[in-house]
């Protein structure tokens, strides 16, 4: 594997910001090795050392040590292959820092290398959820080239943007999808027939628009606990057992995908009180904010504040679980993770990301 050592190494002393962003622009696996100024390993952060640290109300300005795990594990230069492998599968981890005997990090060992004859990435959980595609939208930021197609086909490479959606969920086992249409129906219709997947595809037809959940509704007899819901224009890199696990441990009603956003000011921002006196300028601020990317893990006992064959949408949903007590989650996932592809300098930014 061609890679360069120092994408995967972080100073103790940048912040857990910095480290989001260098996490980001992996290009391979999610993590980071934790050295000092001696290049000696102090610990290891990941995606989901990160995620706990969000959840538990961690400062994005703090160093990156506090976030991250200060037990990692390692071998010593003239490490066995098989022993590598075997702590791999059993710590369920996809990379593997060589020491010297100083402590110091002199190679990096990577799944897909030591497990090249079996697959190129480390396996991901399998999972029984179903997955509702909302595809019934007419895609209006996208035209004109959706007045000729749904935005579900839009092309990313070769491939649908739906397409891209559903293989993403079939290498974790789901086989059981379910398609809301009703704008350009016939040609989503259309698209499946000819591709002849192997896994159920079952349309679920809006007669009427529905809004953003309310066709889930028409399936409520079909869900047997929990379903994902996912918009058709993202695209969201992600071990989905972790979602569902979230979810559950949690015992939310509805679980949405948030994803860490970075915003940055190009001017000087003030803050004014009253008479105009000036308290702070601030020059060219970046603010972090989690956004909503369109992926909802919803249990089925909430459907039923669904009304039937009118226009509802997830935040009318979410007002109703809240008002009758019921738990909402929020899983982050970091900025890179997701692209839209709903608007066209999003999907310009796609098309350069996937090329």
């Amino acid at each position: 594997m061609d890679i360069k050592i120092e994408e995967f190494l972080a100073t103790s002393t940048i912040s857990i910001k910095e480290a989001m962003k260098q996490l980001d622009r992996a290009k391979t696996i999610k993590v980071l090795f934790i050295v000092d100024e001696q290049r000696k390993l102090q610990g290891t952060l990941t995606d989901g050392d990160l995620r706990r640290w969000i959840l538990a109300g961690g400062n994005f300005e703090s160093p990156v040590g506090a976030a991250g795990n200060a037990n990692p594990s390692f071998v010593r230069s003239g490490y066995e292959v098989d022993a590598v492998k075997q702590t791999m599968l059993n710590r369920n981890i996809e990379c593997i820092p060589v020491v010297n005997n100083e402590g110091q990090v002199v190679d990096l060992l990577f799944w897909q290398d030591l497990f090249a004859d079996v697959a190129r990435s480390k396996p991901a959980a399998s999972i029984q959820v179903p997955v509702l595609v909302m595809a019934g939208g007419k895609g209006t930021r996208l035209d004109p080239l959706t007045k000729i197609l749904p935005k579900a086909l839009i092309p990313i490479g070769e491939k649908a943007i739906i397409e891209i959606i559903i293989e993403k969920f079939y290498t974790q086992g789901v086989r059981d999808f379910y398609i809301s249409v009703q704008h350009k129906s016939t040609l989503i219709r259309s698209f499946f027939e000819e591709l002849n997947p192997d896994y159920l595809v079952t349309f679920v037809q809006e007669n009427i628009p529905l809004g953003t959940i309310g066709s889930l509704k028409l399936i409520e007899e079909q869900i047997a606990s929990r379903v994902i819901v996912t918009n058709c224009d993202i695209i969201i890199d992600l071990d989905y057992s972790e979602l569902i696990n979230f979810h559950d441990q949690q015992g939310y009603s509805l679980t949405l995908v948030a994803s860490l956003m970075h915003y940055n000011i190009p001017y000087g921002t003030c803050e004014i009180e009253k008479n105009g006196r000036l308290i702070e300028l601030r020059e060219k601020p970046e603010y972090s904010l989690f956004v909503n990317t369109g992926m909802y893990v919803i249990q089925k006992e909430v459907i039923k504040y669904i009304p039937e064959n009118k226009l509802f949408h997830v935040t009318d949903l979410i007002q109703e679980i809240q008002r009758s007590g019921g738990k909402i989650g929020a899983f982050p996932i970091s900025e890179k993770s997701w692209v839209d592809t709903g608007n066209w300098t999003e999907y310009r930014k796609t098309l350069e990301r996937m090329a």
